[in-house]
């Protein structure tokens, strides 16, 4: 196969044809013998691990059956999204404490935040409380975490898991900014 020039990276042609080839009924091995092709190619491209010939694609295709044209206009749901650019990440808080999200809630049970603290930041003086369960590890600078009575300083490295129906408080004593990547299930902001 060969590979096809695509200089817009948040293309994905890979999950696309997963999609279309879910949504006509077909499994990787039913459209692979309808079209001629291997398996193995069929999952190669679509994990991405290989883009194939426009003319590969057009006989993959006649098998859905779907154009080309029709192929790359195509909007795919955003539950078919798996890869995100920084420039993707959808902002929930900004300020002294910036939460940006990865991916849209509505369509999954995970929800993974970049969170910064400026120093001094706080999420606030009550306690929060959610039905969920949360984790995260700091990836720079120092955090306080105080869950129920239990409060420890976290610095680069370091990580949490709780649930996150008993109260809980993020604070930034340091004088330097703290990064922390979290997760929480299910989606809580």
């Amino acid at each position: 196969m060969n590979e096809l020039n695509n200089t817009n990276d948040d293309f994905e042609l890979g999950s696309r044809l997963r999609f279309v080839r879910q949504n006509a009924g077909l499994s990787q091995r039913e459209l692979a013998k309808r079209a001629g092709v291997t398996n193995a190619a069929i999952s190669l491209i679509e994990n991405n691990q290989s883009s194939p010939s426009v003319s590969s694609l057009k006989k993959i295709l006649e098998v859905i059956p779907m154009s080309l044209t029709d192929f790359f206009a195509l909007e795919t749901p955003e539950e078919s999204r798996v890869f995100f650019k920084a420039s993707d990440l959808l902002p929930l808080a900004s300020g002294p404490v910036e939460f940006l999200q990865v991916g849209d809630m509505r369509h999954h049970n995970l929800q993974i935040l970049y969170e910064r603290y400026a120093p001094g930041a706080d999420t606030g003086k009550a306690m929060l409380q959610h039905e969920s369960e949360e984790g995260g590890i700091v990836i720079e600078g120092a955090i306080e975490l105080t869950v129920g009575d239990r409060k420890q300083i976290l610095k680069a490295g370091d990580a949490y898991l709780f649930d996150s129906r008993q109260p809980h408080r993020f604070r930034n004593l340091g004088t330097g900014e703290c990064v922390i990547v979290s997760a929480c299930t299910p989606p809580y902001l």
